[in-house]
């Protein structure tokens, strides 16, 4: 790209700060001087005005060229016109560092077009010009389409980095340590360079350097604000990862105000799949794009080919965060985020699925950032949090924040305010989901009594915990004690709500599963058949609640030996769930599992095997080894190998799941009995 035997070229090298651009150029300018000894080459600084004329200067003095030292010199037009007659001979010209597009435009002194600094540029086709700049936006305008990007260095190459930097080679024979910190530092070579310097100056290890990396945030940016030696910067350059970028950051914040905004934006939010629509609203889209476009050529941003999303380079990321707590605003952009994300972040109604789980990861960064202290600010976050992981099926991450809630809204609104008692039925459903039965059931009582004597025994929300506390005797196999309260549920919940209320339905369903569980098919049939219908018409075919009355009815025509019916209900059921809640929810498992004990019942044992393992599996990593529902798929498996004749791989799985099922689940549960029972 550099030779032409017709005109000048211009070609710029543009990348991250610390990629190395400048060791890049130093290795084309050696190179060319082994490929080419008569050709001269001239490096300027670009870091500011001052030293680009001090080199312009000391190139003239190398040149001899008459008439320097004049008082009116105009020094970079002497050097350009001896630069651009062909009998000043080859030569290559770097300008290192030209970042600031205003140093070459000179608008901002509103002097002549004529004059600027980009028309200063010699040419001869005997010449050539090299940049370097972190900007884009430079890059094109003083080498136009002559453009090479700097990328990420590939593990390989930052390993040869690292090794030529250490001066104990030896520390590399710990490869996963090796590994593991390059990718915590990004294979960023200035960041490698300073790892290596920390850790010959100190004499730790990799694996060392790489904890003190994940320790708290402060301790990362001291690390990462070690000064150092390094031979290839220059000597009042910022050599630390945390400084290295503060120079662009200030002129991003001159010179595009909106840039600098959403750069601090996201420094408070999750560094990855940033969805724009989570940016604060630009006054125009031209300038949204504008100021998104400034973050992507300085390279502090990467647009993801697919769909809206932008990542933040991880260590731009906590560099910005640093560049904000010294500016001391960190606090008022961690409130924004925070206010920002409880304005865009939806309820957890299920069409509104993938929206909450895209913004969920910024959610859980802004929540848990320090500068976010005020419970005030967070409760409404909190909440949807907790609701839509609850709803994802991710009952330890919303245990976790119900309790919060909880706790907050004891301190704040008393123990007996509906709110109160709504979070702590939230979560004592997330404790019944996790097979925590008896807690679930205390905290259920709790709340049904006291929201009886404070809202009302007809209240909605005294009905929905009289549910919730019956689904809980159910789970403990307590069926006569279940199906009265259902019962009574039911019949409270059309004379309050009406017959097609949400509510309403899902009492319904659980007075048909308890009549499931007592062997009074016909009649769990019938009422399955109108929950699923009802829901159908006015939830919708694909709400989750008509999901789980399909995946009902089918589990009652399988006990009625009806195996066809309850496949192709099954297969439906499953199909949607996967495609509604995603292939690892505790519903769609439940899918899985029951088509698999439907292949059983149809003496399709490898089938069943296959899905059961599967099923098992993917328990044991969502819900625990330990959940209920893991036993169950465990019970499940080993059934299917004593069909097949595996007595031995049966009875160790067999003994295995009574043994857990006596210690979670007491020796007088159900379950617990028939473990027993498949043993004796």
């Amino acid at each position: 790209m550099l030779s032409s035997e017709t005109r000048c070229e211009r070609v710029a090298v543009i990348g991250l700060g610390g990629v190395g651009k400048t060791q890049i150029a130093l290795e084309f300018a050696h190179r060319l001087r082994e490929r080419q000894p008569d050709c001269s080459v001239f490096w300027i600084p670009v870091t500011n005005v001052e030293s680009m004329l001090e080199a312009y200067l000391e190139i003239g003095q190398q040149l001899r060229i008459p008439n320097l030292e004049q008082e009116k010199a105009d020094i970079q037009k002497l050097v350009q016109h001896w630069l651009s007659q062909e009998n000043s001979g080859s030569w290559l010209l770097v300008f290192d560092n030209a970042d600031n597009i205003d140093i070459w435009t000179d608008k901002v002194d509103n002097v002549p077009a004529s004059s600027r600094r980009i028309n200063y540029l010699p040419k001869s086709k005997r010449g050539s010009i090299l940049f370097t700049t972190r900007s884009r936006k430079a890059a094109t305008k003083l080498a136009g389409k002559n453009v090479v990007s700097v990328g990420e260095m590939d593990e390989t190459i930052a390993k040869d980095l690292l090794t030529e930097s250490l001066t104990d080679a030896d520390l590399l024979a710990d490869g996963k340590a090796t590994t593991d910190l390059l990718r915590k530092l990004t294979h960023l070579p200035l960041a490698i360079v300073q790892a290596a310097a920390y850790i010959n100056k100190n004499g730790i290890t990799l694996a060392e350097y790489a904890a003190l990396l994940d320790d708290t945030e402060q301790n990362k940016i001291e690390l990462l604000s070690e000064e150092f030696e390094d031979e290839g910067r220059y000597e009042d350059s910022k050599n630390p990862v945390t400084t290295t970028w503060l120079l662009s950051f200030e002129q991003i914040r001159n010179r595009e105000p909106l840039a600098a905004e959403y750069l601090s934006f996201m420094s408070c939010v999750d560094a990855k799949d940033i969805p724009q629509s989570l940016l604060p609203p630009a006054e125009s889209a031209k300038k949204a794009v504008d100021a998104i476009g400034t973050l992507t050529a300085y390279s502090f941003v990467t647009k993801q080919k697919a769909g809206q999303l932008l990542d933040l380079h991880r260590l731009v990321h906590l560099a910005t965060r640093n560049w904000l707590r010294v500016d001391g605003t960190l606090g008022v952009w961690a409130a924004t985020a925070l206010a920002r994300l409880e304005e865009v972040f939806p309820d957890d109604d299920h069409t509104n699925r993938s929206a909450w789980r895209m913004y969920l990861p910024h959610a859980r960064y802004a929540l848990e950032m320090e500068e976010n202290g005020s419970e005030g600010e967070k409760s409404g976050l909190l909440w949807k949090f907790a609701m839509c992981t609850y709803s994802d099926g991710r009952y330890n991450e919303s245990e976790q924040v119900f309790v919060q809630v909880m706790e907050t809204r004891k301190r704040v609104l008393g123990e007996e305010h509906p709110d109160t008692l709504s979070s702590m039925g939230n979560l004592a459903s997330t404790y019944r989901n996790q097979g925590r039965w008896k807690e679930a059931e205390e905290l259920f009582v709790q709340v049904m009594e006291t929201s009886s004597r404070v809202l009302g025994e007809e209240h909605p929300d005294t009905l929905t915990s009289m549910g919730n506390l019956a689904s809980t005797y159910w789970n403990q196999g307590r069926w006569k004690e279940a199906e009265e309260l259902e019962g009574q549920v039911m019949e409270m919940g059309k004379r309050v709500l009406g017959e097609e209320h949400s509510d309403t339905l899902a009492s319904m369903g659980n007075l048909a599963l308890t009549y499931w569980n007592q062997g009074r098919w016909k009649e769990a049939e019938e009422l399955f058949v109108q929950v699923m219908e009802t829901s159908s018409s006015v939830l919708g075919e694909e709400h989750p609640d008509t999901l789980t009355s399909m995946g009902n009815l089918a589990l009652t025509y399988r006990n009625q030996g009806r195996w066809k019916e309850a496949e192709e209900l099954e297969v439906q059921a499953m199909e949607m769930r996967k495609r509604v809640l995603g292939e690892e929810h505790p519903d769609t498992l439940s899918s899985m599992g029951n088509l698999a004990f439907t292949y059983r019942n149809q003496g399709r044992w490898k089938e069943a095997e296959e899905l059961e393992v599967q099923v098992m599996e993917m328990r044991k990593r969502v819900l625990g080894e330990e959940h209920p529902d893991t036993l169950s798929s465990m019970g499940n498996l080993a059934f299917t190998y004593r069909n097949q004749g595996r007595w031995k791989e049966a009875e160790e799985l067999e003994v295995q799941v009574m043994e857990m099922r006596k210690r979670v689940l007491g020796e007088e549960h159900p379950s617990t009995l028939t473990s027993m029972g498949n043993l004796a």
